[in-house]
C-alpha cells in the first residue's frame, strides 16, 4: 500500500443522547443480537474482525435521527429470510422485506430506534 493511502474502514460509530441509550444499547445486542466486544453506561462496542460498529452518548445530540437516509448501514448475513424472520417476530419494522437485487444479493431495510436506517445484506455465492 502506498504511503498516505487509506488502507480500510476501521469502524462505525453512531451518536445518540444519553436518554436515548438505553434502548439503542439494547436494540443493537439483545434485538439483533450482536456480541459487545465492551459495554458501558454510555458506550457499547461490536467488531467483526477488527471492523467496529460502536453506539455512544454524545452531548451534542438530541432525538432521533432527522435525516435517516444520510448514512445507511449495511449487516451482512448468511440467510437473509432466517435473520429477517427473527426480526420482525422480535418486533422489528422492515420498510423493505427481503428482495433480490440486478447485482444477484439480497437486501432488506429497517430501522433503529433513532431511525437511523440498516439493511440486512446476503451477498451473492
Amino acid at each position: 500500500m502506498a504511503a498516505g493511502s487509506i488502507a480500510g474502514l476501521a469502524g462505525v460509530l453512531i451518536w445518540t443522547e444519553a436518554d436515548r441509550f438505553p434502548a439503542m444499547a439494547r436494540f443493537y445486542r439483545d434485538t439483533l443480537g450482536l456480541t459487545p466486544r465492551s459495554a458501558k453506561e454510555d458506550f457499547i462496542n461490536f467488531d467483526w474482525s477488527g471492523v467496529r460498529l460502536s453506539v455512544g452518548v454524545h452531548d451534542r445530540v438530541r432525538g432521533a435521527s432527522r435525516e435517516s437516509l444520510r448514512i445507511m448501514l449495511n449487516l451482512t448475513v448468511a440467510d437473509i429470510r432466517a435473520v429477517h424472520e427473527r426480526l420482525a417476530r422480535a418486533g422489528v419494522a422492515f420498510s423493505r422485506e427481503p428482495a433480490r437485487e440486478d447485482w444477484g444479493g439480497w437486501v432488506a431495510t429497517f430501522a433503529d430506534p433513532d431511525g437511523n436506517i440498516l439493511q440486512l445484506m446476503q451477498l451473492p455465492t
